[in-house]
């Protein structure tokens, strides 16, 4: 079943993934419906964030890659009503984002880099099945 993240540079050396941090945990969102992503991408955008590309991509393969990576796959339903502060967050991006003006100059963590490696393998891998 396919599912829709938000990557920024898609298919660039710098690409990366739209994550949120939450009680020390790392989510990534995995959108069920490609219009529910859209949306969290013009939010984003309405934010002065960088702008996002949504990308559909296999949901198994989403949650082997967040696993490998450290971070924790959050599957956002098709209509999809939160009932919690941190479910909202689903839906809706903080008012507050962590500052990514550098985001693409930093030197990354090792695991970070290793979960970029991932990702391209893992594009590769699905753009091969295409």
């Amino acid at each position: 079943m396919p599912v829709h993240v938000l990557l920024f540079d898609a298919g660039s050396d710098q690409e990366g993934i739209h994550s949120l941090e939450i009680n020390g945990r790392t989510l990534v969102l995995l959108f069920e419906d490609p219009d529910d992503a859209e949306r969290y991408a013009g939010l984003l955008e309405a934010q002065d964030f960088p702008v996002p590309t949504v990308e559909a991509l296999d949901r198994r393969e989403m949650e082997l890659f967040c696993e490998q990576a450290g971070y924790e796959a959050r599957l956002v339903p098709s209509g999809f009503l939160p009932q919690t502060a941190e479910d909202r967050l689903l839906i809706a991006p903080p008012e507050r984002n962590m500052d990514v003006s550098d985001w693409q100059e930093r030197d990354e963590p090792q695991a970070d880099a290793a979960a970029a490696a991932d990702l391209e393998a893992l594009r590769r891998q699905l753009e091969g099945l295409l």
